[in-house]
C-alpha cells in the first residue's frame, strides 16, 4: 500500500470500501440515477431525524419523503458547539473533526464519519485521476496557508510529508521569497501545484517578468488545480502562459470535500457521487438549468453531522446541458455577502466591481494586487499593492469604469499598502462589504 493510502488505513478511513463504493455510483445508468439520488435523500434525512437531537428540533416539520419540506440551513445555524450538533452515535473520538477557514465570514468546527470521509478522500483520488495525478506518487506543489503555532505548524509540516507534497508560505509574496520557490522548481521534480488561486498568480506574474515558463524550469510538471478563491479569465491566461501546464479551476468546501472539478474538456462537472447540489432561489424554490441562484448542497453520507440543504453562501448558475447524474456548473458569481448596494437601490455581484476594477488596473502591469471594502453605501476603499503608486491619470481611469458599470456620484479611496491583510488559512478576500 502507498503512503498515503496507509496513512488514511491507519486513521481508520476505509478507502478500500469507498473506493468500490464511488465505482458502483458511477457505474449507474443516468435512467437510474434518480432512483438512486432519491433513496440517499431519504436515508440520510431519516438518519438525522432519528438520531441527531440538533436536527430534530431544526427540521421538526421534516418529511422524509417530501423534499420541499426540508429546511435550507446556513452556517450560522451550525454555529454552536459541536457537541451540540453531533450525531448520537459519534464524538470527537471516532469521526474526523476539523474547522471551516471562515471565508464567509462564519467559520464553525465540523465533523464527518469515517467513511464520509474516505468517501470525500474516494473522490478527490478520483478526479486527480482525470490528469493522472496519483496523490501517492505524485509530487505536489503546495501554495496554501500554514498554522504558524508551532505544534499545528510541524503537524503540517508532517502530514505534506505524508501527503508527498511540499508547502510554499502564501504570507509573504516577496519577489526574494518568490527566487526561493523558483529555486526550488529548479531543484524539485514536482509533478502538479495546487493551491490558492491568488497566491499562484502573483508566482506566475513574478516568472512572467523574468520571462520564463515554469514548465522550462520544472519539465515534469503536468497540471495547476486552483482552489479557494475565484479564477478570472485573464489570470487562466497568465497561468497558462506562464505555468505552460493545464489549468484546472477546483470548487470545494472543507466540510463537504469537492463539489465542482473541471474536466479536460473545460466542464465544472459537479459532484453528484456523495453531494446533491441545488440552486434555490429567495424562497427556497429549485430554480432551472441555467438560472442563477443560491447554491445548497445536501452530504448524502455523513451521519456525524446534517449538511442537508446546506446554503454554503455562494452564488452559481447549473449549465443547461446539466443532468440529474451529470451536473455542470457554468458559473460560480461570488458569494451572498458579497454583494454591492448602491445608493440608486441597484445592487449588484461584488466581483462584479472587483473585475472592472482589476481590468483598469492591470493595465499598468503596476499593481500586484488588491482588495476592495464597502465603507459606506456611496463609498469603495481600494487597498493596493505596487511598485510605485497610482497616478491621477489611473485614479480617475478606475474612477470613470466603476461610473461606467455601477453608476456615478461614487466615493472612491485608495491606499498604497506594503502587503495586504489575508485570513489566517492565507485566503485573500477580495471584497468585502463592511455596510
Amino acid at each position: 500500500m502507498n503512503l498515503f493510502n496507509l496513512s488514511l488505513a491507519l486513521k481508520g478511513f476505509p478507502v478500500k470500501e469507498t473506493n468500490t463504493l464511488l465505482k458502483s455510483i458511477q457505474n449507474i445508468s443516468e435512467e437510474h440515477y434518480a432512483e438512486y439520488l432519491n433513496i440517499q435523500k431519504q436515508t440520510i434525512v431519516a438518519y438525522h431525524l432519528k438520531h441527531n437531537p440538533f436536527y430534530k428540533m431544526f427540521a421538526k416539520d421534516a418529511n422524509p419523503n417530501d423534499w420541499n419540506s426540508i429546511p435550507v440551513m446556513t452556517k450560522r445555524d451550525l454555529q454552536q458547539p459541536l457537541s451540540n450538533r453531533i450525531s448520537e452515535e459519534f464524538s470527537k473520538k471516532n469521526t474526523f473533526v476539523n474547522k471551516t477557514s471562515g471565508s464567509s465570514g462564519d467559520p464553525f468546527i465540523f465533523a464527518k464519519d469515517t467513511f464520509s470521509h474516505a468517501l470525500t478522500w474516494s473522490g478527490i483520488f478520483d478526479r486527480y485521476g482525470w490528469y493522472n495525478i496519483d496523490l501517492n506518487t505524485s509530487k505536489q506543489a503546495r501554495f496554501y496557508g500554514i498554522p504558524l503555532d508551532k505544534k499545528s505548524y510541524y503537524k503540517e509540516r508532517f502530514k505534506d510529508t505524508l501527503g508527498n507534497r511540499y508547502r510554499f508560505s502564501v504570507f509573504n509574496l516577496s519577489d526574494s521569497e518568490f527566487e526561493k520557490t523558483l529555486d526550488k522548481f529548479k531543484a524539485t521534480k514536482f509533478d502538479y501545484i495546487n493551491g490558492y488561486t491568488s497566491s499562484i498568480v502573483q508566482f506566475a506574474k513574478f516568472i512572467q517578468k523574468k520571462h520564463l515558463v515554469l514548465k522550462d524550469i520544472c519539465p515534469t510538471l503536468k497540471l495547476c488545480i486552483v482552489t479557494s478563491e475565484m479564477l478570472f479569465e485573464d489570470d487562466r491566461t497568465l497561468l497558462e502562459t506562464q505555468c505552460g501546464i493545464p489549468i484546472v479551476n477546483e470548487y470545494g468546501a472543507a466540510e463537504l470535500g469537492i463539489i465542482a472539478f473541471e474536466n479536460p474538456s473545460n466542464q465544472w462537472i459537479v459532484n453528484s457521487d456523495d453531494l446533491f447540489v441545488e440552486i434555490l432561489d429567495k424562497n427556497n424554490q429549485a430554480l432551472p438549468y441555467g438560472k442563477e441562484g443560491r447554491i445548497v448542497v445536501t452530504s448524502l453520507y455523513n451521519k456525524a453531522l446534517p449538511f442537508i440543504r446546506y446554503d454554503l453562501g455562494d452564488i452559481g448558475t447549473l449549465a443547461e446541458s446539466s443532468t440529474l447524474k451529470t451536473p455542470i456548473l457554468k458559473h460560480l458569481t461570488g458569494r451572498t455577502n458579497d454583494i454591492v448596494k448602491l445608493p440608486s437601490g441597484k445592487t449588484a455581484a461584488g466581483l462584479t466591481f472587483y473585475y472592472v476594477t482589476k481590468t483598469v488596473i492591470e493595465d499598468s502591469g503596476n499593481v500586484k494586487e488588491f482588495i476592495i471594502e464597502q465603507t459606506k453605501i456611496n463609498t469603495f476603499k481600494i487597498s493596493y499593492v505596487s511598485d510605485i503608486a497610482l497616478s491621477e491619470k489611473d485614479k480617475t481611469n478606475i474612477k470613470t469604469a466603476i461610473e461606467t458599470y455601477l453608476e456615478s456620484g461614487l466615493t472612491v479611496q485608495f491606499e498604497r499598502k506594503e502587503r495586504l491583510s489575508r485570513e489566517k488559512s492565507g485566503k485573500l478576500n477580495q471584497f468585502k462589504s463592511l455596510i
